[in-house]
């Protein structure tokens, strides 16, 4: 009888970003902007990390591939923390969740790996589903980019480089892991700073505020579970099949929407239950067809 232990890892890492969203609110209710978190949370990140695994660093300087890996795992997470933070949590996620979509794509592109059929009829229920999910009933399909928020554009963003960092990997697989771990880290903490420096050139961005017991023990709280939901990541993911890994990890959609809809941070509409319905099919078919 196998284990469960690398299955129950996978759902705790899916339950902690599933649920990611409520520190991210309480932090900016406490006056922390979600980017100068990102950037402070990965500031203790990459800290523990160095400490830990010091010569981590000297393969990041030393492969150039790595900053195109930093650079895309920045920009998502980013994104994705800025969006469940002043966005619809279910719209979010699920706009989020077309990454086995661009993934389709950019493999084509990158790896060569031309689509199959089957690969090309989930890129359209999932591209049907986000249609459904973003443009309000009787409006018409021309109206989309009018119609979107900044917190959809910004799961637009985060799903897209999320896929990108999924490639990335792929390719960075004879890559040491914890010169890529940094990578992904230096490059949420990097972003984190930049983005909100040049949110607040802009005006789009409150200044960092004044030291608060309530965001700075939230801040160090969430950082040192993320470094736990990364390590159940790497554990289970490298005893079980790509394909059970994928159908474990969608729970993380099930995680955010409960949650977020029971803490009335998210609304359930009917077109949403439906586009939802048909990204989250889209990308299940995607992982069971790794088998």
């Amino acid at each position: 009888m196998q284990s469960p232990l690398p299955v129950l890892a996978l759902l705790c890492n899916a339950l902690l970003w599933g649920l990611s969203w409520w520190p991210f609110r309480s932090m900016h209710a406490a006056g922390l902007h979600p980017l100068w978190a990102t950037a402070v949370m990965y500031t203790l990140v990459c800290a523990v990390m160095l400490v830990a695994r010091p010569g981590s660093l000297g393969d990041l300087l030393r492969q150039p591939a790595l900053w195109l890996l930093a650079l895309n795992s920045g920009i998502n997470n980013m994104a994705f923390n800025w969006a469940v933070t002043v966005g619809d949590v279910v719209r979010v996620v699920l706009v989020f969740y077309l990454m086995p979509a661009w993934l389709v794509l950019l493999a084509w592109r990158i790896l060569g790996e031309r689509p199959t059929p089957a690969a090309l009829a989930r890129l359209g229920l999932a591209f049907g589903g986000v249609a459904l999910v973003l443009v309000p009933a009787g409006a018409s399909w021309g109206g989309l980019l009018a119609n979107l928020s900044l917190a959809d554009a910004l799961a637009l963003l985060g799903g897209f480089t999320f896929a990108v960092t999924n490639v990335l990997l792929r390719r960075l697989h004879t890559v040491p892991g914890p010169a890529r771990m940094l990578a992904m880290f230096a490059g949420c903490m990097g972003l984190g700073w930049l983005a909100a420096l040049a949110g607040l050139a802009a005006g789009v961005v409150p200044a960092f505020p004044a030291f608060d017991p309530r965001w700075a023990a939230m801040a160090a709280a969430l950082a040192l579970l993320l470094m736990l939901g990364n390590w159940a990541l790497q554990y289970g993911a490298a005893r079980l099949p790509t394909a059970i890994t994928g159908v474990v990890m969608l729970s993380e959609v099930l995680f955010a929407s409960v949650s977020s809809v029971l803490l009335g941070a998210a609304q359930l509409q009917p077109r949403t239950l439906a586009g939802g319905a048909l990204i989250v099919l889209a990308a299940l078919w995607a992982t069971l067809q790794r088998r």
